[in-house]
């Protein structure tokens, strides 16, 4: 691919939150611009994207899908990307590739706080973004209050540069901010130039030099004119716009209704004068984004489909990709060209070309790859998500129980965000993920692409106990058979430690009352009790200490020795004032500021206590509160944490300690536990 052909690509990425109306607009782009001869829609289940079954199933994105058209000579690749926050990793990691993003929103100022995460993101990253209003049709508040809502989610200048029409509550064109002339809309084709209504004059007067004195910030000669009362040109205010936004450092403003197609050639026209090229991203990155030199891509997702098997979605960042090629060890098992789930096989790959190669094993999402020997810098690739929602899974045949680990590894492939473990102590196979919507598309997965449906039910939790008091114990173990019996005999003291820190075995022999090749079956015997204490649950936070004993010539061994430390245990450990502990995590709650008092009830209502909170760096009105929260109350938080957000709130945790179990919390965990027998509580 020469140079010129590197200038005329783009892609671009759409965002927003969940209903924004996204994948509409993913149609209504790819029709206007001749990709699809019908549009589908969300509600009947024939749109490009959400192919999959479960997106389908739900009528909701729930992974990213890719899509190709062309517009005026200009190769575009899109990315439609799910709004739900539980799929938020999806995008995150698609982003990362992209060299623009649509953020699509809804015209309702309450609503946009929803937004507040993508433009942080987007802002960290650099990445050139510009807005959509859509669903002008439905606007709950006018066109102004909506831009100042978003300004208050962007660390960037907004700026609008296209005034809405209205006729009483219709929306029947746009102004435009540059060229200062109006246009209404007709469905199924171009809007048609009018004159600019009389009673809009003196509004769009005043928006577009808003728009003009934002860019002036950035340009010092179109400042001079502003100042000057010189008109500017209309190419040189679209030469500061492709500037300013190629840098991140102005977010556009559109509008429209994409199910009408409404507004959706002006954006596109803005795609393409004023969105970066891939030469100018990869610059940004610091790659030199030629089509001669080393090849250097980075996987943006990974997919496993019924008939291709794997399949690696890819940004070209330099050099050119070919069939066949070599990348990082691998070989490249074909390209494609993707349109959602159809796949259309190509020969080669250039600069800012977003496709699929097949067959790349071991390849992880994020992963650099390149197809020279030198050692080259990684990209860098989005955060993983921490998890915050558990079920314990369990597959309905148990036979399935040796497929299952291979599974779930092939579902954390496609999907970062989740996190499998079998927990040591509760031996449950524990699926981890970004909330209940999240786990039940994966276990819909594992039973569609693996045919391995499961039952699920809430995780167990760790708990552990430990005891208040001391005591001397007694233990003989004496067993009479034919030929050779078994004697061991063993007096212990068993006594608390302070809390973490754990098990210790001593011992005090004196004379040789029990020979040293013997002890070690004493402190078997010890341990193996305190994996199930006298409440039920593995003890901590214990000393014991052998002090005396006696032996059997001849009938005396390890094994006996062991089984009298048992009995010596059982007997004792009742004596010690056993103690219910459960585990205590230390959580940190991101949220809007006025829903921070909000967070803090929800904390205090689940047993936690909170340890203080403070605004958050870089994220203007947003606070951070810092808390100790059992984890017993944390499998439906981030549920509820959401929905006093408006969806927004986030929080991360790991275990901080054990603490004791309120007295009346106790009796019911304990009545549970030996009423059930498996401790699911």
């Amino acid at each position: 691919m020469n140079q010129k052909a590197i200038e005329n690509t783009r892609n671009v990425a759409i965002v927003g939150p969940y209903s924004s109306g996204k994948t509409t607009l993913l149609e209504s782009l790819l029709f206007v611009t001749g990709a699809i001869t019908r549009k589908g829609k969300v509600t009947e289940g024939n749109t490009v994207s959400d192919s999959s079954a479960e997106s389908r199933d739900r009528q909701m994105s729930v992974e990213v899908s890719a899509a190709n058209t062309t517009y005026q000579d200009i190769n575009l690749t899109f990315l439609d990307c799910p709004g739900s926050i539980e799929f938020a990793q999806e995008t995150y990691n698609a982003l990362v590739g992209a060299g623009a993003a649509i953020i699509v929103c809804e015209p309702v100022v309450d609503r946009v706080l929803t937004l507040a995460p993508l433009f942080k993101f987007l802002d960290d990253w650099e990445i050139p973004h510009l807005v959509f209003i859509n669903k002008m049709d439905r606007a709950a508040n006018n066109f102004m209050e909506v831009l100042h809502a978003l300004k208050q989610v962007s660390s960037r200048p907004l700026l609008p540069q296209q005034y809405p029409i209205r006729q009483a509550h219709d929306l029947i064109g746009y102004i435009d901010l540059i060229s200062e002339q109006a246009y209404h809309y007709h469905p199924g084709s171009p809007a048609d130039p009018v004159a600019l209504p009389d009673d809009l004059k003196e509004e769009e007067h005043q928006a577009r030099q808003e728009m003009l004195e934002t860019l002036a910030d950035f340009d010092d000669h179109l400042l001079e004119e502003l100042l000057e009362d010189i008109d500017p040109p209309q190419d040189e205010i679209l030469q500061d716009l492709k500037k300013e936004l190629s840098a991140d450092q102005i977010v556009p403003v559109f509008l429209g209704m994409a199910d009408q197609d409404y507004g959706v050639r002006p954006l596109l026209e803005a795609l393409i004068k004023e969105a970066p090229s891939p030469k100018e991203t990869a610059t940004r990155r610091g790659l030199e984004p030629q089509d001669n030199g080393d090849t250097i891509l980075q996987v943006l997702k990974t997919y496993f489909t019924p008939q291709g098997g794997r399949l690696s979605l890819v940004r070209v960042w330099q050099g050119k990709l070919t069939d066949g090629m070599i990348l990082n060890g691998v070989r490249a098992g074909g390209i494609y060209s993707l349109m959602g789930q159809q796949q259309q096989a190509i020969n080669e790959a250039s600069v800012g070309d977003i496709v699929a190669i097949g067959r790349l094993e071991g390849i992880q999402t994020g992963d650099t790859l390149t197809n020279t020997n030198k050692d080259i810098k990684p990209l860098p690739k989005a955060d993983t998500l921490k998890p915050v929602y558990a079920l314990a899974i369990t597959p309905e045949n148990r036979k399935d129980e040796v497929k299952l680990s291979s599974a779930l590894s092939k579902l954390l492939e496609e999907d970062p965000s989740l996190y499998w473990e079998q927990h040591g102590d509760t031996r449950e196979v524990i699926l981890w993920g970004q909330g209940e919507i999240h786990l039940q598309v994966a276990l819909d997965r594992l039973r569609r692409k693996y045919n391995l449906p499961m039952t699920t039910h809430l995780p167990q939790i760790p708990y552990k106990e430990t005891i208040r008091s001391s005591t001397k114990v007694h233990g003989r173990y004496k067993h009479q058979t034919g030929g050779h019996g078994a004697f061991g005999d063993v007096y212990l003291d068993i006594k608390p430690l302070n809390r973490g820190e754990g098990f210790q075995f001593h011992e005090t022999i004196v004379g040789g009352v029990v020979p040293k090749q013997y002890i070690p079956g004493v402190e078997t015997g010890v341990r193996e009790y305190l994996s199930h204490g006298p409440l039920g649950f593995p003890v901590v936070d214990v000393n014991v200490t052998l002090t005396d004993g006696s032996y059997h010539s001849v009938d005396s061994s390890e094994q006996a020795f062991k089984q009298a430390a048992r009995l010596a245990m059982t007997e004792g450990m009742p004596q010690c004032s056993p103690v219910l502990l459960e585990p205590i995590l230390s959580i940190t709650v991101s949220a809007p500021s006025e829903f921070t008092s909000k967070a803090l009830q929800l904390i205090t209502g689940r047993r936690g206590q909170i340890l203080g909170y403070e605004g958050i760096s870089g994220w203007k009105g947003w606070d951070q509160v810092t808390a100790y929260l059992p984890q017993a109350e944390m499998q439906n938080f981030i549920i509820e944490l959401r929905s006093l957000t408006m969806g927004v709130g986030f929080f991360n945790w790991e275990f901080d300690h054990l603490q004791e179990v309120p007295d009346k919390l106790t009796e019911s965990v304990l009545a549970n536990h030996n009423g059930n027998g498996n401790g699911k509580n």
